[in-house]
This record gives C-alpha cells, sequence and structure tokens, in this order.
C-alpha cells in the first residue's frame, strides 16, 4: 500500500510540475508581429499578419501580402508555423530558435516557411520569416515580434 501511495505520489508532483511549466509557458499563446514591406527591383510586398494564435506546438494566423504596383499578385491566405515547447522555453531564456511552417493561399497555392526568432526583451523581439513562393522566389519579411499572453509569474509589475 506504502509503495502504491508513493508511486501515486510521485505522479501527481511530476503531473503539477508539468502544469506548472505550461503555465509559465502560457505568454506565448498570442503573438504579434508588426507588419513589413519588403523591396524588391521592381516591386514593394507588404506582408501583414493578425496575431498569431499557439495552440500546442503551432502558432496560426492570417497573412496578406499587397504588392504594389502590380496589385494582381497580391494573395491572402492562412499561415502555421510549428514551434515546440523545449523551443519556446529556449526564447524564455533569451535564445534565438529557427521554426519551420507552412502556408496556404486563398487559391490552394502551398508554400513553405522557414524562419528565426530572437528574443530582445521578456515580451518582445526580432523575427525574420521567409514564404517560400516557389523554388526561386520567396519574400522575406525583418520585422519585431510582441508577446500578448499572460506575463510571466516572476515579472509582477509593482505598483508605484
Amino acid at each position: 500500500m506504502r509503495r502504491t501511495l508513493s508511486i501515486l505520489t510521485l505522479a501527481l508532483v511530476a503531473a503539477a510540475n508539468l502544469r506548472g511549466d505550461d503555465a509559465s509557458l502560457c505568454r506565448f499563446d498570442k503573438v504579434y508581429i508588426k507588419p513589413s514591406t519588403s523591396y524588391y527591383v521592381i516591386a514593394a510586398v507588404t506582408l501583414t499578419m493578425p496575431p498569431f494564435v499557439r495552440r500546442n506546438s503551432i502558432f496560426s494566423s492570417t497573412y496578406s501580402a499587397r504588392v504594389f504596383p502590380y496589385f494582381v499578385f497580391s494573395e491572402k491566405g492562412r499561415i502555421w508555423i510549428m514551434v515546440t515547447k523545449d523551443q519556446l522555453r529556449q526564447v524564455a531564456k533569451g535564445a534565438s530558435i529557427d521554426f519551420t511552417g507552412r502556408a496556404i493561399s486563398e487559391d490552394g497555392d502551398t508554400r513553405k516557411v522557414t524562419g528565426r526568432a530572437t528574443p530582445t526583451g521578456p515580451t518582445s523581439g526580432d523575427i525574420w520569416v521567409r514564404v517560400y513562393v516557389s523554388k526561386r522566389i520567396s519574400l522575406t519579411c525583418n520585422t519585431v515580434y510582441e508577446l500578448q499572453g499572460p506575463p510571466p509569474p516572476h515579472a509582477a509589475v509593482t505598483p508605484r
């Protein structure tokens, strides 16, 4: 009986630690990425994305790529980025991470996505994203991100 009770106690403690760890990652549940414009020889592309929402290891959002002056090449769609909990823990410690993902346009064209996030503070950082339109053509976005989830437990604000 004692052996069963001690095993059950260890399991409960481990589960509580995992829940606490997940709670510390809840600040990554919503991430805002500032719109970015990239300039090419004959056009400028502005990439806009509403805040990304995290579910497990997948961040998802929509995107709008506006091409000036060739508006007929503009597109909208959905984007997904894979970031594991271990990678989120690295970002929380201030380390850069590389990520991958996919995008799909409203026309059904699939795009490969790669990128790198580099924290510059506890709730923000630099982000570089590349969306591959074809094997030879890619759109690059260099901008900043801001965490919009609840602040980490240890970052309590002291009243003045």
